[in-house]
């Protein structure tokens, strides 16, 4: 690999967009135009979903992403995505994202997330070393209706119901619990001050206190053991589990195609060259980072690289995990750097005003998340094909965790969904006119009960869609690899 110059001083962003004027109505105005967009869209509009006779090919919009994938990869992802109607739908954002452009919307614009589902919810520790829930996936990020963030959670909760064999009433008010406390948290946002709602974050601790009335002393013992055990996710743990010692030197270990150690994937090209340019690129990389951070990160150096498989729907992009040590051999830093490509919503909602998607990614994340990786940065490179592609890199690991949705009760998953609801609407209100769009919401269900109507409807639809999927590898026309 080399690396691409590109400014650290520079925005990245197209030309045009960098000064962008901002109106600044009053509360009262945005109220109103919050209550007029009902005349235009009727909250209950949002309830219907019935597939239009031109729709897309779902598995032929699957085709289509594997086409900028490693193609050795893609029949895992497949593979991945027929594990179940759920698993499905994690990979499943652009079919997704070309159906919600058909769908009503309100006319109020946010930085979304693209691929809000309830796997891309969890926990990970905060600067200041608290533990902290938040959105954690970022991969598709651009502006857009804030509906569609809604819509895909709301349908994700949903699907995993059904997985879950949750009965429809119990399906039902886990989504409306969602949507109603999504509508909730965005009253509150109304009418909090700009630097109240900018400061608002979600600590663990807050997240047990929600859960107390939902779950039972069992379920609450679990809980504070997962985030127990989210505490020692970090670089170390890493180290330990994901490297060996190779005559004297610390290399990660190979387990092919989910690990694949660099010099594996760059057979023919000479070692010291690959290991030389992958310092150029976490140089070229330093440069996106604050300034302490970027002083923080010199003082490690690196050491070895691999290929990693990481997700559903990011199966097939390339993602690396590179190890760092610092004082001695016992001080890694582990990071993960992660191919961005377009995201599934510029089709739709047009281009990002970024010319790198790593960094689309990036200003997208720091704008929804309460607090960000301290190493999160992006970079330009070309790789072994010669093909130039864009990255954001983070810590691998850092204090993180994720909810067991496999096991979860109807009532702890209502609670669940009470939390990502909560959490959805302080990243949209962060961006968004979250006066207007409380008040188009407003105090009634309305709007609770047409987007349950919708989960359910898409659910449909997507059980259709895995099926196409499932008929298409029975038939040839794409192959899976299954139980990897």
């Amino acid at each position: 690999m080399s690396n691409e110059s590109q400014s650290a001083t520079t925005s990245g962003a197209r030309a045009g967009t960098a000064t962008r004027k901002v109106a600044h109505l009053t509360p009262d105005q945005r109220v109103t135009r919050g209550r007029a967009a009902r005349n235009e869209t009727p909250r209950r509009s949002h309830g219907s979903w019935e597939p239009s006779t031109d729709r897309p090919d779902p598995v032929a919009l699957l085709e289509e992403q594997a086409t900028s994938r490693v193609p050795e990869l893609v029949p895992l992802r497949y593979g991945r995505m027929l594990v179940s109607p759920f698993t499905f739908y994690r990979g499943a954002a652009l079919i997704m994202a070309s159906d919600l452009a058909a769908t009503p919307r309100s006319g109020f614009i946010s930085q979304i997330c693209g691929d809000a589902h309830l796997s891309n919810f969890g926990v990970f520790a905060s600067p200041e070393r608290r533990l902290l829930f938040d959105m954690n996936d970022f991969d598709e990020t651009l502006p857009g209706p804030w509906e569609w963030d809604v819509k895909r959670l709301a349908a994700s909760f949903e699907i995993a119901g059904r997985d879950r064999g949750f009965s429809a009433a119990d399906r039902r008010d886990v989504v409306r619990s969602c949507v109603a406390e999504y509508r909730a948290r965005m009253q509150l946002f109304a009418a909090a001050r700009n630097l109240d709602v900018w400061y608002a974050h979600i600590e663990v601790d807050t997240v047990f206190e929600l859960l107390k009335s939902s779950i039972t002393k069992k379920q609450q013992a679990k809980a504070q053991a997962n985030a127990a055990k989210a505490r020692t996710r970090d670089s170390m743990q890493a180290f330990t589990k994901l490297t060996h010692d190779v005559d004297g030197e610390r290399r990660i270990i190979s387990d092919a195609p989910l690990i694949v150690p660099i010099e594996e994937l760059a057979a023919g090209t000479g070692h010291d060259d690959v290991e030389g340019e992958l310092r150029a690129l976490i140089r070229s990389y330093r440069r996106t980072l604050e300034t302490d951070r970027r002083e923080l990160l010199e003082s490690f150096e690196y050491v070895h690289a691999a290929r990693k498989v990481v997700g559903v729907g990011s199966v097939g992009t390339r993602a690396w995990i590179i190890l760092l040590l610092g004082r001695d051999g016992q001080d890694p830093l582990f990071l993960q750097a992660k191919e961005a490509q377009e995201s599934v919503l510029e089709r739709f909602v047009g281009a990002s005003r970024y010319a790198n998607h790593g960094q689309r990614v990036v200003a997208g994340q720091r704008l929804m998340q309460a607090a960000s990786d301290i190493f999160l940065g992006w970079q330009r490179v070309h790789g072994f094909d010669g093909q130039v592609r864009d990255f954001y890199l983070r810590q691998l690991r850092d204090w993180k965790g994720s909810a067991d949705v496999d096991t979860m009760s109807s009532g702890v998953m209502t609670a669940y969904a009470r939390i990502c609801g909560a959490t959805l609407a302080r990243a949209h209100a962060r961006s968004g006119d979250r006066i207007a769009i409380a008040a188009y919401l407003g105090t009634s269900d309305t709007f609770d009960r047409a987007i349950a109507d919708f989960a359910s409807s898409y659910a449909d639809q997507n059980e259709r869609d895995y099926e196409a999927l499932v008929a298409a590898v029975r038939s040839g026309r794409l192959e899976a690899q299954t139980g990897m």
